[in-house]
């Protein structure tokens, strides 16, 4: 089965039509074509890969880390792989959907109330693998230096090549957010290395109720995480849950079913593109939609038509 891990990446890299300004070319990462449904494949595998080479999983410990969802179906998914096992502090309000495939998955779940908030589950995560040392690992996505590398190596290298294919010339602005903050720290690298023009612009979401997977960092005592490199971000655009639904449904009925955190990504950068400083602009779909459906999200807009209406 470890046929998996080589099933991670190489994702397609879509072109969006959306009703953004002619000659403004808008495209992204369709990511939910990972074997685990998310972008989260990407740096989870290379953890789980360089944990085993340091031998940090040795002596039956268990890998533990905190996640919103995405990042704990793919630790989930590969530790049964490769024979890992895994616990996962997870807050509350994780879909259930996410929350039924890392159970489906023979991983121990940690739920946390969601009132206490994203960083809450970080801290629980922290507190247990401190107290017990000789029963976890702390795999620490948030300051793990193989999550950035992964998307600097991997994901950012992807995009660079796909838009050469496509004659899309060179990547004007890459939009991004920040959950562990490895995915724009390790593809605004590796763009603004490609290009050193290029911007790098971070989706920032309301702090109640929030995007699942997308930290707000708006206050003093939001944790950052370590792996953040803040330097690489030239822009912050805010994100509404309402802007990013709207989004997500029209990028459905074009066929393309995503997630929330996809949708303010999207949202974001057709505000942006309406500046019209930008030429080619790269963005991420985080995951698939069908992750979502208990949240309602798909039924925001429901209407139904009569025979004879």
């Amino acid at each position: 089965m470890k046929e998996i891990l080589s099933a991670i990446g190489n994702t397609p890299l879509v072109e969006l039509q959306l009703g953004q300004p002619a000659g403004v070319r808008l495209f992204a990462k369709l990511e939910s074509v990972n074997p685990g449904g998310s972008l989260k494949d990407r740096p989870v595998r290379r953890i789980l890969k360089d944990a085993l080479a340091r031998g940090d999983l040795s002596g039956g410990r268990r890998l533990i880390d905190s996640s919103s969802g995405n990042a704990g179906i793919a630790y989930a998914m590969l530790g049964a792989t490769l024979g890992v096992p895994v616990t996962l502090v997870v807050p509350g309000n994780a879909s259930q959907e996410r929350l039924d495939r890392i159970r489906s998955h023979g991983a121990e779940l940690i739920v946390t109330d969601p009132m206490n908030g994203y960083d809450f589950a970080i801290e629980e995560a922290r507190r247990l693998s401190s107290q017990h040392p000789d029963r976890y690992w702390y795999a620490n996505q948030y300051g793990n230096e193989s999550n950035w590398r992964a998307h600097y190596e991997e994901t950012g290298g992807e995009i660079l090549e796909q838009l050469t294919k496509a004659g899309a010339g060179v990547l004007d602005l890459f939009v991004g957010g920040v959950g562990t903050g490895g995915s724009i720290t390790g593809i605004g690298r590796r763009v603004k290395k490609a290009n050193a023009t290029a911007r790098v612009v971070s989706v920032i979401p309301d702090i109640f109720p929030g995007i699942e997977g997308l930290k707000p960092l708006g206050h003093a005592k939001d944790i950052v995480p370590e792996i953040l490199d803040e330097t690489i971000i030239d822009e912050r655009v805010d994100a509404r849950i309402e802007d990013a639904i709207d989004v997500i449904q029209l990028l459905a009925k074009k066929g393309v079913f995503v997630g929330p955190s996809s949708g303010a990504y999207v949202s974001a950068a057709l505000k942006v593109a309406e500046t019209r400083k930008y030429k080619t602009i790269v963005t991420l779909l985080n995951d698939t939609g069908e992750r979502y459906t208990s949240t309602g999200v798909w039924r925001a807009q429901e209407s139904s038509v009569r025979a004879g209406e």
